[in-house]
């Protein structure tokens, strides 16, 4: 072999040494694709809460169902199972968005590891066919010996085992290449059945939402039937509800007035103090300040205390636990529709929760228990006074709680009634001094 073709194999072995054989291949390896981790995750929470929605709307159907004849109950847990099967739906449709995101990734990295696999697999082979020409150590010495010195005959020396190493190296990103390449094709097919069995979960789903609509169907054409009753028992409900606004108006009137009345008297007392004080003194008294009546104030006059527990309050707005462990709104709060009767308005003054029967009823914040009545239609009622705040229980069958007493938050304050159709249900109504207020806002969302 003469020096010129040694020249040209050195040249070329320099070449294959400056090629980075593996370098994209590591840098396609260790890309990680960002996953959305909250949103998958808020999903799974979102699953969990669907399913104990739809579990605790089961059992309250199954409560109302063991009366034959059908009643708004039954039609309002119906509503609520439709509306957590949509949730359902919408969260398999996400899930299902995010795998397609997902297969999409994997499909990109399996053509990109292939195309590496290929890049790699030609580099080699050209490795392989030039160190044939130089295969016996005959060539090796005369590419050597060919040096004009001896540091360049070191450093061919260097090169050839550089040369050699390159070749390992080459060989091992290969294999680690074909071993991602395998990785990545199981990947694929673990998402892919994962899209077939989700797209089976959600035509099962669609099936079941079109089953509810059809049982609503059902429960609204018998409740039609019923039209007369369902006048009377509305004409019923709203008088008893004329009846609970009236009271709740005239306890909170009646608590501004006592709350004037005490701080009247706590002004009127403390100015005869300072006036004893300075008679002591030989100073004359402060001149009285004149004070609003009870009549004339609109809010309840807080002490420092009562301030402290009204602060408290507002601050919870929105993280208040339901005062029902267990359950569901069945009516909101405001003006709205029937739900069977037509042209006919309902307003509710709070929200009524569905639960089931001899569901416990606690309070959603310490204070003091103002009043403990009866009304026909609404059962037992307990108002619950938090500085200039009112929370109120309705519809209760038991009460374990009396006038003035201090309960504390989640103290029980009774039992939910079960009326005729199997229907159990609580109003519960939060107030401002006179004006009431939207509970549902207050809750925590379920």
């Amino acid at each position: 072999m003469n020096a010129n073709r040694l020249g040209l194999l050195f040249l070329f072995f320099s070449f294959l040494l400056q090629v980075p054989f593996h370098a994209q291949a590591q840098k396609k390896t260790a890309r990680t694709t960002k996953q959305p981790v909250k949103s998958k995750a808020q999903l799974e929470r979102e699953k969990a809460a669907n399913l104990r929605r739809i579990k605790e709307a089961n059992r309250i159907l199954q409560q109302t169902a063991q009366k034959k004849q059908a009643s708004l109950g039954q039609l309002n847990v119906i509503k609520e199972k439709i509306t957590v099967q949509k949730g359902v739906i919408n969260n398999i449709s996400t899930e299902i968005t995010f795998l397609d995101k997902d297969l999409q990734t994997t499909e990109e990295k399996v053509m990109e590891t292939q195309t590496d696999l290929e890049r790699l697999k030609r580099e080699y082979s050209r490795m392989i066919y030039a160190a044939s020409k130089t295969a016996n150590s005959y060539n090796k010495l005369m590419f050597l010996f060919a040096s004009e010195s001896f540091n360049q005959m070191m450093r061919r020396m260097r090169y050839l085992r550089q040369y050699t190493e390159a070749r390992k190296k080459q060989a091992a990103a290969i294999e680690q290449t074909q071993q991602n390449l395998n990785q990545q094709l199981t990947t694929l097919t673990t998402q892919k059945q994962q899209k077939k069995s989700l797209l089976n979960v959600q035509l099962s789903e669609n099936k079941n939402l079109l089953g509810m609509h059809d049982q609503q169907d059902q429960v609204i054409q018998q409740l039609s039937l019923q039209e007369q009753s369902l006048k009377q028992e509305l004409e019923q409900r709203q008088q008893a509800v004329r009846q609970l606004d009236n009271l709740i108006a005239n306890l909170v009137r009646e608590e501004i007035a006592r709350a004037a009345r005490a701080a009247e008297r706590a002004a009127a007392a403390k100015a005869a103090r300072e006036a004893a004080a300075a008679a002591r003194e030989g100073k004359s008294a402060p001149a009285p300040v004149a004070k609003k009546t009870a009549t004339s104030s609109n809010r309840v006059t807080l002490t420092p205390e009562g301030e402290v527990i009204s602060s408290n309050f507002a601050g919870n707005k929105g993280r208040f636990a339901w005062p029902v462990e267990r359950g569901f709104i069945s009516q909101r709060f405001g003006r709205q529709a029937h739900p069977v009767l037509k042209n006919v308005v309902v307003e509710n003054r709070g929200i009524d929760i569905q639960t089931g029967s001899n569901e416990r009823v606690r309070a959603i914040f310490s204070g003091i228990v103002r009043a403990v009545q009866t009304i026909p239609g609404m059962g037992n009622i307990v108002m619950v006074q938090h500085g200039e705040y009112f929370t109120v229980y309705a519809k209760l069958r038991t009460v374990n709680v009396t006038e003035g007493q201090e309960i504390n938050i989640k103290d029980t304050i009774g039992t939910v009634s079960t009326d005729a159709d199997g229907t159990s249900e609580l109003q519960f109504q939060i107030w401002k001094n006179q004006s009431n207020l939207n509970p549902e806002g207050w809750l925590l969302r379920k």
